[in-house]
């Protein structure tokens, strides 16, 4: 291996006590190939096996708390306990394979596609619709409804702890309902659910904290408790970066992890204000990364690219789409084959991948997402 790359293979041992052998995780990427009812399927595993060589931990797709929060077609479920003998093998799979597995867990609220839920009715924080094509207006949950939800997350961190998870991501981010409570557009409650900066805020810290609470009664060994949180959005009202520092510095005092920053780029900079150019990661990593460990993601490409990111202090790094090109990625940089890492993918790349067919095609029919290029 050369020698410049060292740093990407040093290990790091969480506030938990779990201990990764190296600095890479797999990102969270939905890919479509659970059973209808949300059971892990045959299909996912080798796609997992084959990524979970190499990196430190492997942050599955997302996994539903209740039927009601199902964001996609084919999504994993965490919602009963049906479903942890699934979940044991998708943990299985990727242990045995040298990664450390963290489940992901969310609710979609006004993100439900309504043809997936019972009655077609999305939720959220308050009647607002979000401002998407073809969006439907949500129904507003109760205070009642809320408690059910938050304490959905400790349900589906206790079948994570029983099937065999190293930890549990809290999904904060990328829209969906926590994030929903925290921004001012979809939130307008006037209860303690929501008005101010710090109400708004108290979605996100129940759920912490009923998941908390699940891990010290049922974690027999260290469990990772991290959060995802996405900086901005463009929406006004909406998240401002001011928004969100406030919040990493509350974040920060709740014994997580680490916090994932989800961003397309690692150096992007304000979705909001275009002259703002400093990266959403560094902003974040400067304001608090020494209280809680930060996780940087997007379009880290190459060995130098992540060197370059983890030159900034931010400590962990995630890859997405890099390892669906290339599975090998770790592998090839630990022995000295960076030079052969794929970058670009072929129509004819599926089986050599290993990549399940609904992802496949997703990937296939969706232009610029991946790097396709014509054999």
């Amino acid at each position: 291996m050369n020698t410049k790359y060292n740093p990407l293979f040093e290990e790091f041992t969480f506030k938990s006590g779990v201990r990764l052998k190296n600095r890479i995780l797999m990102a969270p990427m939905t890919n479509f190939a659970s059973k209808k009812n949300g059971e892990v399927s045959d299909e996912e595993l080798p796609y997992y096996r084959v990524r979970s060589n190499g990196v430190g931990a492997v942050i599955t797709a997302v996994a539903y708390v209740t039927p009601d929060g199902k964001g996609f077609v084919n999504e994993i479920s965490a919602h009963s306990d049906e479903m942890i003998p699934g979940l044991k093998r998708l943990a299985d799979t990727i242990k045995g394979a040298g990664a450390k597995a963290i489940l992901q867990i969310f609710h979609a609220g006004r993100m439900a596609p309504p043809e997936l839920l019972e009655d077609g009715q999305p939720v959220s924080a308050s009647a607002v619709v979000a401002l998407r094509p073809g969006s439907v207006t949500p129904r507003e949950l109760t205070e009642g409804e809320i408690e059910t939800i938050i304490q959905a997350f400790g349900d589906a961190t206790r079948r994570a702890i029983e099937a065999g998870f190293d930890g549990v991501e809290i999904h904060g981010a990328n829209t969906y309902l926590i994030q929903q409570f925290f921004s001012p557009h979809s939130n307008r409650r006037t209860d303690k659910w929501g008005g101010t900066l710090e109400k708004r805020m108290a979605f996100s810290l129940a759920i912490i904290d009923v998941v908390k609470a699940t891990v010290d009664e049922h974690a027999k060994n260290p469990f990772i408790i991290g959060y995802r949180i996405s900086p901005e959005e463009k929406e006004n009202p909406g998240i401002t970066m001011e928004d969100t520092l406030v919040f990493v510095d509350t974040l920060a005092e709740q014994d997580l992890d680490y916090l994932h920053i989800s961003v397309q780029n690692f150096w992007q900079g304000s979705i909001r204000d275009e002259e703002d150019k400093k990266s959403r990661v560094t902003l974040i990593h400067e304001r608090v990364g020494d209280k809680v460990p930060i996780i940087g993601v997007g379009s880290l490409h190459t060995p130098d690219d992540v060197m370059k990111a983890l030159d900034t202090g931010v400590p962990l790094l995630a890859l997405g789409r890099e390892l669906i090109v290339e599975p090998n990625w770790i592998e090839k940089v630990q022995s000295g084959e960076e030079d052969t890492i794929a970058t670009t993918l072929t129509n004819d790349d599926q089986e050599k991948l290993i990549v399940p067919d609904a992802l496949w095609s997703a990937i296939m029919n969706t232009p610029g997402w991946f790097p396709v290029v014509s054999k």
